[in-house]
Formats: structure tokens, sequence, C-alpha cells
């Protein structure tokens, strides 16, 4: 077996059961807010779509994807991330994927060097906490996973540029979330632009996971091809984006995504998807179609997102230290009492509600911005999924504010 598959934590939601696995849960109804899957229903165009594309299933689907999908998908990024129509070349600027998991993943098998002139341990860098799949596609991919705490003095954004010079040079690849899982942090154009500056001057690619950019509160969060532009980066050198229409469209289960940036990135990128059958079936593929070609089901969606978030403040806000509400996504970063640990497991214990310690997304690390930032920075606090219906929602924050009170005692 290839050693290095014992490099690989156990994944998140592993270690939660273990956490949970001799606990006698309450008589209260079960609300599960642990994972990031949204509950609500898809838009019926959408179901409809599939079945009725059911008969293609009798061909293989390429690994590019059709031209009617490759074509919804640079239009809606064009639109969205305000690029002129026509700048993405269906044939050259993106490529159709089967969900941002597999995607993420692979895509430093094709872009990590494991044995560079220099002779130096290639690194990939990731915010810190962060999305599991980053730090198992660095191991994998030979490279050493770099941790950058992502403080609640920074505003949950990691400064990648305060790492030293020397280790920036070993840096191949850099993972970005933005909106954060599972902080909600989005970054600025700005702070996008110096990103591509500092990739320029070490020589590595940014790889940005973006599929909760639809899932915003205020005003909709730029995303890293609308900064290549606006920096006058034509072809996108050194940048690809992830998108996903399973938070977007209430479709996890189709696993649709697509990522699109740098034509010279993809082309590779492609002949290594052609090798590992990672093909979309047609019928997933006509609802992607149909799903990019809408914005009213997902301004319905980020509708109920509201609502849930503002139901969430207005209860737990007196009890606990929100002292910010997401950018983007459908997570809350809770600071808790007692650490995410022992908060998670009362919660599970005495009220039936499921979180995730914010322990368990992230990892101990001397990679800090400032001295002394060291340590694990999800430690002491709880990832909170606000997935359920509005009146789960409602019911579960209510949950979580009476344990808080009794912890807090």
């Amino acid at each position: 077996m290839n050693p290095l598959l014992n490099l690989l934590e156990p994944y998140p939601f592993e270690k939660l059961a273990v956490l949970l696995a001799n606990v006698t849960s309450s008589s209260l109804s079960p609300i599960n807010l642990s994972i990031g899957e949204p509950k609500h229903p898809p838009a019926p165009f959408l179901l409809d779509a599939m079945r009725d594309s059911l008969h293609e299933v009798s061909r293989y689907p390429s690994t590019q994807g059709m031209p009617e999908l490759r074509q919804a998908a640079c239009q809606w990024t064009e639109t969205r991330f305000q690029l002129p129509s026509g700048t993405l070349n269906p044939d050259r600027h993106l490529l159709p994927v089967n969900g941002t998991r597999e995607a993420l993943f692979s895509i430093a098998q094709a872009v990590v060097d494991p044995a560079p002139k220099n002779r130096s341990k290639p690194a990939i860098l990731m915010p810190n906490p962060f999305y599991q799949i980053y730090e198992g596609a660095a191991i994998m991919a030979h490279a050493e996973p770099i941790y950058m705490n992502a403080s609640a003095s920074e505003g949950f954004l990691p400064d990648f540029g305060a790492l030293p010079p020397a280790l920036l040079d070993r840096v191949q690849l850099l993972y970005l979330c933005t909106p954060s899982n599972p902080t909600g942090a989005a970054f600025s154009l700005e702070r996008l632009q110096t990103l591509l500056q500092l990739a320029d001057r070490h020589d590595f690619v940014i790889a940005s996971d973006e599929c909760y950019s639809e899932i915003w509160y205020n005003s909709p969060p730029p995303g890293i091809l609308q900064a290549a532009w606006r920096a006058g980066r034509k072809d996108f050198q050194r940048c690809v984006a992830f998108h996903s229409l399973s938070k977007r469209s209430n479709l996890p289960g189709a696993r649709s995504g697509f990522v699109a940036g740098d034509p010279n990135i993809l082309k590779k990128y492609q002949q290594l998807r052609t090798y590992t059958g990672c093909s979309t079936p047609p019928f997933i593929q006509r609802a992607a179609i149909a799903a990019w070609q809408d914005e009213s089901h997902v301004e319905a969606n980020r509708a109920i997102y509201r609502q849930k978030l503002a139901d969430a403040l207005e209860i737990l806000s007196p009890v606990l230290p929100v002292v910010r509400a997401p950018d983007a996504g459908f997570y809350l970063w809770l600071q808790v009492p007692g650490g995410g640990e022992r908060f998670a497991h009362r919660l599970y214990d005495r009220y039936n509600v499921t979180t995730l310690p914010g322990a368990y997304l992230s990892r101990s690390t001397g990679h800090a911005t400032h001295p002394g930032a060291t340590g694990n920075p999800g430690e002491g606090c709880l990832r909170v999924a606000l997935v359920a219906s509005v009146e789960e929602n409602r019911e579960a924050m209510q949950r979580i504010a009476s344990c808080a009170k009794e912890l807090q005692s």
C-alpha cells in the first residue's frame, strides 16, 4: 500500500463519531447541523431536466463535457464576476467536474512537481481552519501542507504573504477558500490581487475554492477570476476557480461543478482527468445547464439562509460572543465555553443537536502570521451549519443558547 495513506488524518466526521459514540442523546427531536449538506429541496425544473434526459445514459459522456454546459457555465461566470461577454472561451477556459471535492483533490496531482529542480520539497499552502481535502491532496501529491492561521483578530483571513520568503519559494500551489468554510470570511478584490502578485513572485498556482460564493448576505463576494481580469491577466495566468451546484442549487447528490481559469493549467488537467474517468453523466449535465442559466431559484435559496442567519444571531448574540456574521456561506463559527469538543458533546447529550468541533477542521501549527499566534485556531470553536429548515434552525439555536448558559454557569 502507498505509505502516504498513513499520513492522512481521520475525516472530521469520523472524529465526531468517536466523540459521540457512547452518548445516549436526549429524547428531544434530533437536529443535525454538523454536515454542510443543504436540506432545501431542489427546484422542480432541475429534477425535470434530469428525468427528461435519462435516455442519454446509453452513451459515454466526454471528459470535456457537453458544449452547451461549458457555454452556460462560461456565461454565468462572466455575468456573476463582471467579465466582458466572450472573455471565457468554453473550449479553453472551463472544464466541468464531478463536484468540487474530487476536483480540488486532483488539481494537486496535475500541478505539483514532486521532484523540483531545486530539490526542495514542494509545499502547498492552505488556510487554517480548512476543508480537509486540501490537506489530503497535498500529502498524496508528495508535498508538505503549510497551514496559515486565520484568526479572529485578522478577520479570519490568512496573511499568506507574512510567511518567510524561503518557505514561499517552495510553494507550488495555494488553496484559497473564499468565502471560507468554516468562517464565512471572503477576500476582497484587493487582497485577491495581492495574492496574485505573491504567486508571480514565488511561482505558484492559486486554486480558489468558491463553492459558497452564491450564499451571501449583503453583497456578492468577488472571485479570483474577477481579480485576475481587473489586474490585466487576460488569460487568468496562475489561477483556477472552482464552483459547484451543491450549495448554490441544493444539488449535493448530483456532484456537478466546474473549474475555470488558466487554459494552460486546464489543458494538462483535462489530460489527467481523461485517465481517471471523471466524466459527468449526461442527465446531470442537462440539469446543470438549466441551473447555471437560472438565478431565480438561487435568489429564493439565499432568502431562506438570510432568515436563518437573522434568527441565529437574534437568539445566540445575548449568550455567545457572535462577533461577526459570515460574509457568505451557511456556517456559524462560534467561540463556545468549554471548548468545541466539550460543547459539541454536551449539546448532543442534553439537547440532541449535532455540530462539529472546530479543532477537527484545523491543525496546530508553527506557521502563523504573528509570533505567539501558534496552536490550533479551531480549539475553542464550534462549526454550526445552518442547513435545517427555518423552524428546526430556530429550535436548534435555542438549544445551543441553553447549552451555552449551562456551561457558563
